[in-house]
């Protein structure tokens, strides 16, 4: 992308506060590349699951298209799954995304709109029996920190969607800019996506 990007953050309420804010600083660090929105039921408030309020930028009826999509985790997601209206927005609004992510168990949300329908992808490995049973038309990969297939790329648990957003800044631009970016604040990069201790933690994989 030769323009800067704009990535749309799903808010509702119970969304963990790092499955949003850890990519988000590290986009916004390259803020010449990335334009990003805080999307939400309404403009206004929305209630984390660690308690403190975040201000919506955009209600999801008024989100203007966005090349990034970004739909995190948290208990929140619980609810959504089984929220027909809110999945039916979300079918429309993200298939028109360029890419579409997902952090934690965000990617059970994605596979409820089938927008994850035929694609590989992964999930928190503490609640990836939950997230995969959102999408059997999905190829789950439980060992994977995250996974990249064609425009739609899931992190595992939490902190993996820093490791993914560095991937991604390395994809869309390059991987020096994704280093400099990680040092800027201080954080060591798994950049290999295979890398996942948590899956055998999880008895999801041999140890």
């Amino acid at each position: 992308m030769g323009r800067s990007a704009s990535v749309g953050f799903v808010l509702f309420d119970g969304f963990e506060v790092l499955d949003v804010f850890g990519p988000l600083e590290l986009l916004g660090q390259v803020s010449d590349r990335f334009e990003i929105q805080l999307i939400g039921p309404v403009a206004g408030p929305v209630t984390s699951a660690q308690g403190p309020q975040v201000i919506a930028d955009r209600a999801y009826a008024d989100a203007p298209p966005c090349d990034i999509v970004l739909v995190p985790g948290g208990p929140g997601t619980r609810r959504l799954v089984d929220d027909e209206r809110f999945l039916a927005w979300l079918r429309g609004w993200a298939s028109k995304a360029k890419y579409v992510t997902s952090v934690c168990t965000g990617s059970g949300v994605l596979a409820a709109a089938g927008l994850l329908d035929g694609y590989g992808a992964t999930s928190n490995k503490r609640a990836f029996g939950w997230a995969s049973s959102q999408g059997p038309g999905v190829d789950w990969i439980p060992k994977a920190r995250w996974v990249e297939d064609r425009n739609r790329w899931t992190s595992s648990g939490v902190s993996a969607g820093m490791d993914m957003a560095l991937a991604l800044i390395a994809h869309l631009h390059s991987e020096e800019l994704a280093l400099q970016t990680a040092d800027a604040v201080e954080y060591e990069w798994h950049r290999d996506p295979n890398w996942d201790p948590f899956a055998a933690k999880n008895g999801l994989a041999p140890d």
